[in-house]
């Protein structure tokens, strides 16, 4: 993956100020869940090292874990070529899912 100079402010975030991160295993690629990001988010994200979303629908922000004690820890990210999407590399510890689920994505359509 090519590292380039980071600015905050190219990324294109949705009219509620969001942005669509795509969260997966560092290890073995496995897509593990979907959340939203907006500026702050992304901050705290890069700066604590541990995945912030911003809830759309308690409107706050969450830390990944701080309750369920599955946390995320941050190995890299990323931004997709129209810089509308993040891609989250993490070490997962515990499920990612609500569910207790490791990924979200454990219901198959065909």
């Amino acid at each position: 993956m090519k590292k380039i100079k980071f600015k905050l402010q190219e990324l294109k975030f949705d009219k509620n100020g969001l942005i669509p991160a795509i969260i997966q295993d560092y290890r073995n690629n496995e897509v593990l869940m979907v959340a939203y990001m907006n500026k702050e988010s992304l901050r705290r994200t890069l700066k604590s090292g541990k995945t912030c979303f911003w809830s759309r629908s308690r409107k706050e922000y969450w830390v990944k874990g701080l309750t369920s004690g599955h946390s995320q820890f941050v190995k890299s990210a990323a931004y997709d070529c129209d810089m509308d999407a993040l891609l989250i590399r993490v070490r997962q510890v515990g499920a990612a899912c609500h569910t207790g689920n490791r990924s979200c994505f454990y219901r198959k359509i065909k």
